[in-house]
């Protein structure tokens, strides 16, 4: 080496050993470097290379300050295929590919650190590396040897390869298929990408087609100028049935004979388009050479092209079909019960709907970019708009039970975040559902109080019999006890009685059976609670025997309540009358007293659970609100009617209708 190139490596390799922190100082390993009369570095006797080799998993060359190869690992003498004894001596020029002219001094400056090169094989191919270059210090910092890294990245340069021909055939096909998602006009547009694929992937002739066996339709294709007499059809129809038995696989063939003398021989791919809304048919292209040889590299380009032919046809009828979805959901949206509104943060009125029944219906034109704090109370609209973070809308609340100036009603208000700045308002009519959660709390208090009141004196009663007294007394005591009992036990089977109607749990068979005796029974049932009362219980009937279609129990629960009701409602000394009727079809149980009345707007909701008219409320009869609605529900159940009629301070007449045995349905 000349003195000119040892003096710049010298230099070098001071500056190598400050950038390289990885460098290792000679005195840690078992390593000596002797310098003969020629100049040459050879590897001393006491050189213990072999355990530091046999630690690295890299290929490492060590190279004499020469620029002479002095050994290598296993890993890097099968890289290059050079045995130990071989290698030693080589020039590094003979292996590693240098553009510079001074070899030397090019191997200094393009490799410290790591860098790409070309190392040449023993058998003369080339191999593409990466190369990392550091030089070993003695203790003295002098230089002593060149230590090589090089790893193999053929791989990743063939791969390198690949990707630049998918780019470059994807580049060629995006730039056709764009054409797709502009032009409205499919059918002129889709030629124009097979002619791309089929230059891009270099074959003679693409095509899209569907399969209705036994026939199939090419609907678009392409063929290169001078095989424009191609036949795609008779190509293809050998292999309609294995196409259609894998309708979601890719099917390929090779070697395909044909009866055409400018295509004696074909290879065929065949690949499906299926997109969201179904199958679009099948993408085939077709190779005059015995074998798909484009098939590893290029066939993610293909089903590349194939989906965005699928996307675009799927494109018309998506947009068919939100034309067609924008006028169903705008006539939903009308016909919604709901006022539906968008509002942003400072509450401004970006839409409006509401149906013309709504209670805060208002023509759409006039409330857009309207203020909601111009149009409702403010502290209604804070109510609705506040959010944990003033500055936009997080998340779901809901404002219930609200009224607004000049409407009886009762609303309920959700907020739904559309984003940070808007919001979808839904404003419902809730007066009867909030009717019906007051009738509900209220029937809880009486419940309660009809369950507390009895227990109460239940347990007075238990008191003043374990204190003793007279014979009446004691009589007297288990009288009011047993009454008190029974009565928290009738509210309890009603209560029951109604969750298992509610719930389908109870079962009504309606067969023939005499209902005279059921009646009877009833009115001795209550025949107890009437003599307290001062009150006497009537039966008329023509017919000592009727025969309906109903169920005994639940017939029974029917006539009891309603008689039951009639006595407490009706003034001490009054009658109570039960009538029974024969019709063609059917018979009809009227139970009538002589009471309190009903009020005409309260007669509408007498059935419903817990309801009770408010002349009841307010005269303390003690009741729960449901016996009605478990009477409603059993005659309902049997296909029977009920009905009412009532005149304020003079009575009320229930009346029970049921068919005949062998009568038609009411």
């Amino acid at each position: 080496m000349d003195a000119a190139c040892r003096r710049y490596f010298l230099t070098c390799a001071r500056k190598m050993s400050l950038m390289d922190k990885k460098m290792t100082s000679l005195s840690r390993f078992s390593i000596a470097v002797k310098t003969q009369v020629n100049g040459k570095n050879r590897l001393g006797t006491n050189l213990d290379y072999r355990a530091l080799f046999e630690q690295i998993g890299e290929c490492v060359f060590i190279i004499g300050l020469d620029f002479k190869f002095i050994t290598a690992n296993h890993w890097a003498l099968h890289l290059l295929g050079y045995e130990e004894h071989e290698i030693s001596g080589i020039s590094v020029r003979d292996v590693v590919m240098l553009d510079s002219v001074d070899e030397h001094e090019a191997l200094l400056d393009k490799y410290v650190g790591i860098s790409e090169s070309t190392l040449k094989k023993k058998n003369g191919s080339l191999l593409p590396v990466e190369l990392s270059i550091s030089v070993v210090h003695t203790e003295m910092d002098a230089p002593a040897y060149i230590q090589m890294l090089a790893r193999d990245i053929s791989d990743r340069k063939l791969s390198e390869v690949i990707f630049k021909r998918h780019v470059r055939a994807l580049s060629v096909i995006g730039e056709a298929t764009a054409l797709l998602f502009r032009n409205p006009d499919i059918e002129l547009t889709i030629p124009d990408v097979l002619e791309s694929l089929a230059y891009a992937v270099d074959v003679f002739s693409c095509a899209l087609f569907n399969i209705h066996m036994p026939t199939m339709k090419v609907l678009y294709q392409w063929t290169i100028p001078d095989l424009k007499t191609f036949d795609i059809q008779a190509a293809l129809y050998p292999f309609l049935d294995a196409i259609v038995d894998s309708p979601t696989r890719v099917f390929s063939v090779t070697g395909v004979k044909l009866n055409d003398e400018d295509v004696p021989l074909v290879s065929i791919l065949a690949i499906p388009m299926q997109g969201v809304m179904g199958s679009w048919g099948y993408l085939v292209l077709f190779d005059k050479e015995n074998e798909l040889s484009w098939l590893a590299n290029e066939f993610d380009t293909i089903q590349t092209t194939a989906n965005l032919i699928g996307a675009a046809l799927e494109r018309l009828r998506y947009e068919k079909t939100i034309s067609i979805n924008e006028a169903r959901y705008r006539i939903i949206v009308d016909a919604l019960p709901d006022l539906l509104l968008r509002a942003d943060l400072n509450g401004r009125i970006l839409d409006y709907n509401a149906n013309s029944n709504h209670p805060l219906y208002m023509p759409r034109e006039s409330m857009i970019g309207k203020k909601l704090q111009d149009v409702w109370p403010p502290d209604v609209v804070k109510m609705i708009l506040e959010t944990e973070n003033r500055d936009a809308f997080l998340s779901s609340h809901w404002v219930y039970g609200f009224s607004l100036p000049n409407h009886e009603q009762t609303f309920e208000a959700r907020l739904h975040p559309i984003s940070a700045e808007e919001a979808l308002i839904t404003v419902r009519d809730i007066t009867e559902q909030a009717r019906l959660d007051q009738m509900k709390s209220d029937f809880i208090n009486r419940a309660s109080h009809e369950l507390r009141t009895p227990l109460t004196s239940a347990i007075m009663m238990a008191e003043l019999l374990q204190q003793g007294g007279t014979k009446d007394e004691m009589d007297e005591y288990w009288s009011v006890l047993m009454g008190e009992l029974n009565r928290q036990k009738d509210l309890i089977n009603q209560l029951l009685l109604a969750g298992r109607l509610e719930s389908g749990r109870m079962k009504l068979d309606a067969v023939p059976l005499d209902v005279m005796p059921i009646l009877k029974e009833a009115i001795l049932a209550v025949k107890v609670i009437a003599t307290k009362r001062n009150v006497s219980i009537t039966l008329e009937s023509i017919d000592t025997s009727l025969i309906l279609l109903a169920d005994k129990s639940g017939l029974s629960q029917v006539f009891i309540n309603l008689i039951n009701n009639a006595v407490k409602f009706s003034p001490d000394g009054r009658t109570v009358e039960v009538r029974v009727s024969k019709g063609a079809r059917d018979a009809g149980i009227s139970i009538t007293d002589h009471g309190l009345g009903i009020p005409p707007d309260a007669i509408p909701h007498l059935f419903e659970r817990f309801y009770r008219a408010k002349n009841v409320t307010v005269a303390e009869i003690p009741g729960s609100g449901i016996g009605l609605y478990i009477v409603k529900s059993i005659v309902d159940e049997l296909g029977g009617k009920i009905s009412v009629s009532s005149e304020l301070n003079k009575g009320t007449t229930f009346t029970v209708k049921l068919r005949l045995n062998g009568g038609a349905d009411l």
